[in-house]
């Protein structure tokens, strides 16, 4: 087989890879590199892929697929919860980038017709080629991907969690036989703290802030990270207002209808069940006035509600702001945590609620990192991506010297015999 990396190499972003056996190419992921200008994978001619895999949902994986489409129609493989929650996310991208973008909705309709789930474990053919979807524990119907050809087998993990968290099962990881692995190296250099440490002084801050009068406000990512924020808090019966707001309502629609996605169901449904759901902006003048906690996107404070809300919050000493995604440099979020900074009413002001961060990611950290390369002992060749380029060179240098593995940190555009 060949493996060609066409995004998402030395970066995070527009992530996507396509194996070559035989005759038959598939192509896993085509993402965008989210910004003012989407950035895209390299090139793939349509006629070429005899199938897309799509991992999961986020825009960095799954944004550029509907190009397929404007003159084809391949299957794209994957789960189901993974389909609805990218055209959630990919309308959305649409709405808000269309000037940008080389295809419209009717593609994205087109795309939606031509998904079909495979679910996790289920061995697949798509032409010389056998594709098996494993858990991945990142978010809902996120997969890793295993591609077959005459025994030979490549792991592509895309963005995985080896831990269980409130919401999901943690990775599937009992791997067999891998032959090459594709991994992600987001954090290559750091781990992360104990969850249940991260939960315990979460919940400890929050109802502190609640219980003197405060508004706490959670900017979260819409699917994903704002439905472990609202499994926390149900999970440690906080008994305090809590609202839900923007494309979080939207998303929490979408896994009600997938709970056996979920770790907990039932502690999902009560999460959902119990939390306010913001209709409109009187909701959102009136719950900013009351204690409670208000969980709304964007997770970076780049737009959505969550920017009307710190207009309310973050003049008063008393409100907070908890920051539980992680913050890209140069950000608004990220700004608001280095300097309290934030601009409120077209100024740039110092925010007078208390700010903090804390770490619910939804990746595995250094050692998980390290742990799932040793899990697959018998690899010829280790690939890392998904990471910055000193993250992506850095694993691949601990890989080699520490754990004796061929490793290669690849850029855009090489292609690798495996």
């Amino acid at each position: 087989m060949k493996i060609k990396f066409l995004g998402g190499a030395r970066e995070v972003g527009r992530s996507g890879i396509i194996v070559t056996g035989g005759r038959t190419s598939i192509l896993v992921d085509y993402g965008v590199m989210v910004g003012r200008e989407p950035g895209f994978p390299m090139h793939v001619p349509t006629n070429e892929v005899a199938g897309v895999v799509l991992t999961h949902a986020h825009l960095d994986h799954s944004g550029a697929v509907p190009l397929f489409y404007v003159t084809g129609n391949p299957p794209t493989y994957g789960t189901q919860p993974t389909f609805d929650l990218t055209h959630l996310l990919i309308r959305d991208f649409i709405h808000l980038s269309g000037y940008f973008l080389p295809f419209e909705s009717l593609e994205l309709q087109t795309m939606m017709k031509y998904c079909v789930d495979i679910g996790y474990r289920n061995p697949t053919k798509i032409g010389g080629l056998t594709l098996e979807l494993l858990r991945a524990g990142h978010i809902p119907g996120g997969a890793q991907a295993i591609v077959e050809r005459r025994g030979k087998r490549v792991l592509y993990t895309s963005d995985f969690n080896a831990v269980d968290t409130r919401l999901l099962r943690g990775a599937d990881q009992a791997y067999e036989g891998i032959d090459v692995l594709v991994m992600e190296s987001t954090y290559a250099d750091e781990d992360h703290q104990d969850r249940a440490t991260v939960e315990a002084q979460f919940i400890e801050k929050v109802s502190a802030v609640v219980e003197g009068g405060g508004t706490v406000l959670v900017p979260a990512f819409s699917v994903g990270r704002s439905q472990e924020i609202l499994c926390v808090l149900a999970a440690h019966h906080f008994e305090h207002p809590v609202y839900v707001d923007g494309m979080a309502k939207d998303a929490n629609e979408i896994l009600l209808r997938h709970l056996p996605y979920l770790r907990d169901g039932q502690l999902f449904q009560d999460a959902v069940h119990r939390a306010e759901q913001i209709g409109g902006w009187r909701d959102r003048r009136n719950a900013t006035k009351k204690p409670g906690v208000i969980v709304s996107p964007a997770g970076m404070l780049k737009g959505g509600n969550a920017v009307f809300y710190m207009n309310a919050i973050a003049k008063k000493k008393k409100n907070a702001v908890f920051l539980v995604s992680f913050q890209v440099p140069d950000t608004p979020g990220r700004r608001l945590m280095e300097t309290k900074k934030f601009v409120i009413g077209g100024k740039t002001r110092t925010v007078k609620a208390d700010i903090d961060h804390f770490d619910f990611t939804s990746h595995s950290g250094k050692t998980h990192l390290l742990e799932t390369v040793k899990k697959v002992e018998n690899a010829s060749a280790v690939f890392l991506m998904h990471g910055a380029e000193e993250n992506c060179e850095h694993l691949a240098d601990v890989v080699r010297t520490e754990l004796g593995f061929e490793a290669i940190a690849p850029k855009t555009g090489e292609v690798y015999t495996v």
